[in-house]
């Protein structure tokens, strides 16, 4: 290509990373949270969890509950995101609709799904110990995911999969369209997250 030539890489799908501040001592209140919700329901619910726990939705009712004290703490992220899409951010109008954790323990996995009738999608990363099974996220583009020509090298113009490293204290932000999944879990600890999902009403 030419100095004059142009690329337009139009209707990205983005997935924001942040590195949430003071996770270190953060986690340590969620993950016995959400240790103690699964003492009361070890049976939990089944999603696209395959041997892992996945929790009943959070009460977010409490306001003082640690649930809360971590959504409003990443709230900045959130806005962020808002200002990146252009969107016009509202507080009275963004809400979460669930939050969620799920504990994934040795050859757990998640399969690959979406999550409808929202806006954004998150997962934070509570604990995350090395081969614990990283995030994986697909093409939207049906089509595109089942007809293409046989790639040279990769590129970001043809992978239709991608795996995002994560480490403790990540916060992934992504549409909720966005086809995802979770790695098996090859470690000998457990994998705990949270998940929420985000509304604008109207």
């Amino acid at each position: 290509m030419t100095e004059k030539d142009q690329i337009l890489k139009l209707f990205p799908h983005p997935v924001f990373k942040f590195k949430v501040k003071d996770h270190k001592n953060i986690n340590p209140n969620l993950l016995k949270y959400i240790y103690d919700l699964q003492k009361k329901n070890p049976i939990g619910v089944k999603k696209s969890n395959i041997n892992g726990w996945h929790s009943q939705p959070f009460d977010l009712s409490d306001s003082k509950n640690i649930a809360n004290k971590f959504f409003r703490s990443i709230d900045t992220h959130i806005q962020s995101v808002f200002k990146s899409y252009g969107w016009l951010f509202d507080h009275s109008k963004v809400i979460c609709t669930s939050m969620w954790a799920i504990i994934n323990k040795k050859n757990s996995f998640n399969i690959e799904h979406t999550h409808s009738n929202n806006y954004l999608s998150a997962a934070y990363y509570v604990k995350a110990p090395e081969n614990c099974g990283n995030f994986k996220t697909s093409n939207p583009n049906i089509i595109n995911r089942n007809i293409y020509p046989k790639p040279e090298k990769p590129t970001e113009f043809n992978s239709n999969n991608i795996t995002i490293k994560i480490n403790e204290g990540d916060l992934l932000i992504f549409p909720a369209y966005l086809p995802h999944s979770v790695e098996e879990n090859k470690s000998q600890e457990d994998r705990v997250i949270i998940s929420f999902n985000l509304d604008i009403l109207r």
